[in-house]
Order: structure tokens, then sequence, then C-alpha cells
């Protein structure tokens, strides 16, 4: 153990992930739920790509949106399950400095370019509602490539400060990371300088991301909501508001947890540790877990394929 706690050094060459310190005689236990839902997770959001891309009638905005937000999910969860279930299985705790930035980095990046994805679409929503014969003329596939590259370019450049900044301090600290990943702030603590630029910065991204889109798709909600109690029937209301109940749950699946653990981090002074790290790995899981199972249930078009797949493998 006395390389887990290593001092005076600058640069070290690898971080010690602690996991999720006093809970380490339950990690057999941990890791079965964490587990089950990283499986689940990476089959459903598989599955709503394999489904997208196998049935040409799927080729429309909102799919095309919905397979961005797959990739995005498998990303966010593959960047930091394989290491958590190594620290969990065989006391796999070593990270490689630039491995740690790295995943530092892929972790928020991908975050941001969920939270871009929510909004783009919700603008798919807003067109396809309130102004239906131009949906295809505004939304073309030359705009949602143009959407995409900004919601890329965004998430990317935004969080690129991230690992830059914290590969310049000095770490005379010590080494030991008490958390399953590489979170930002957890990591530039060590640090043996005046961090504040770098903490400034990560709480403005993370303020004025999530406040800035929530604020777009409310806009959005309104309008969307307008346009919908104009309509002349409530079978009418109904049916087009069922259209945006998949796109609703998912925000909710991705902004409360996020939320959640955001505030149990900055107020949670009295809540213990391995409680707060635990929380946080399940605002990772539960989303990308969550999203593929909303739109398969609550989507009738990818329902509806869903099952054709299956029962044409039956038969």
């Amino acid at each position: 153990m006395s390389h887990y706690n290593t001092t005076n050094f600058t640069n070290p060459s690898t971080f010690i992930l602690l996991g999720i310190p006093g809970l380490e005689a339950a990690y057999v236990w941990i890791s079965i739920p964490f587990c089950a839902m990283y499986i689940i997770a990476i089959l459903g959001n598989f599955t709503i790509l394999f489904i997208v891309k196998r049935d040409p009638s799927l080729r429309m905005p909102m799919y095309y949106f919905l397979s961005m937000l797959a990739v995005t999910d498998l990303v966010l969860c593959t960047s930091i399950l394989p290491k958590m279930l190594g620290i969990f299985w065989f006391n796999s705790r070593e990270i490689d400095f630039s491995a740690c930035l790295t995943q530092m980095y892929f972790f928020n990046c991908f975050a941001t370019m969920e939270s871009g994805i929510f909004v783009a679409m919700a603008f798919d929503r807003y067109v396809a509602i309130c102004d239906p014969l131009r949906h295809s003329t505004i939304l073309t596939n030359r705009m949602v490539a143009k959407i995409g590259l900004a919601v890329v370019l965004r998430g990317s450049l935004l969080v690129l400060p991230y690992p830059v900044l914290a590969s310049q301090w000095p770490y005379c600290k010590t080494n030991i990371i008490p958390h399953t990943y590489c979170k930002h702030i957890s990591v530039v603590n060590l640090a043996c300088a005046d961090i504040r630029v770098s903490s400034y910065y990560s709480l403005s991204v993370t303020l004025f991301v999530p406040s800035t889109d929530l604020f777009f798709i409310a806009v959005s909600y309104i309008q969307i909501l307008r346009a919908i109690f104009n309509l002349p029937t409530k079978d009418a209301r109904l049916k087009t508001f069922g259209t945006c109940v998949s796109h609703l749950c998912a925000i909710l699946v991705f902004y409360i947890p996020d939320v959640f653990s955001t505030l149990m981090h900055r107020i949670g002074n009295n809540l213990p540790l391995y409680f707060l790290i635990f929380m946080a790995n399940v605002y990772l899981l539960v989303p990308p877990m969550l999203h593929p199972i909303v739109y398969g249930m609550r989507t009738k078009q990818i329902r509806d394929r869903l099952l054709s797949l299956f029962s044409h493998k039956r038969t």
C-alpha cells in the first residue's frame, strides 16, 4: 500500500482511484446492478442504432437525433464503467495520468453534447408541431448535419480547457483520487497550486450549459403547448402531445439525476463520501440505460420495428 500514498512529486505518471471508500466489502454486490445497467445500456442503444440504420422509413431528423443520443450514451457509460468494474472485481486502481485526463475529457465532453442533442430534439418537435408543412424543408439532412456538427464542436471546445488546465498544474500532495473515475474537481483538488481558474471555469460550464439548454427547451415547449391547445379536438391534442412524451421523459431522466448529483456535491457536506460517489455513479448509468427503454416503449415506430424484428427471428 505504500505506493498509494506517494508524496513530494510533480506530474505523477499514475493516479490511484480509490473507488467508493467505505464500501469496499460490498464491491462485488455493488458491481452486479452496475454491470447489469451497463449491459442494458449497451444492448439498448445498439438496438436503437441497428433499427434506425436497418429501416429506411426512419431516416428522419427525429431518428437521426435519437441515433446521436444513442452514440453519446454509449460513449458516456463506456468511458467510465470498464475501469470502475476493474476496481470492483480486480482491485485495478491505477490509471495513467494521460488516461485519467482522457477519461475526464470524454465524459464531460459527451455529457455536454447530450445536453445539446436534447435542444436539437426539442427544435425538431417544435418545427414538426408548430410548422409541420415546412418541417421537411427546414430540417433537411444538410441542416441536421450542421446541427450535429455544432453540438459536437460546442461540447469539444467547452470541455477542452478541463484537461488542458489540469495537465498544467503541479501535483505534490498525493496521487490518490477518492472516486471511481477521474472527476474533474477531484483531480484538480490534488494540485499544489492555485486552481481557481480550473474551478471557476468548470463551475461556469456546469451552470451555463444546462441552464442555457433548458431555457431553449422550455421556449420550444411553450410554443408547442400553445400550438397543441389551439387544436380543435381533444383527440388531436392528445395525439400531438404524445409525440413529445418520449423526448420529455428522456430530458427528465437526464437532468433530474444531474441536478440531484450536483446539489448533493455542493450542499451535502454532512452526507457520507461513499453516498455522494455512489449517487454520482448512478447518475452516469441511469440515463444511458433508460433512454433506449423510454424510446422503445413510447415511440410507436421503434416499438413496431423491434417487435417485427423479434417475430421475424422466431419464424
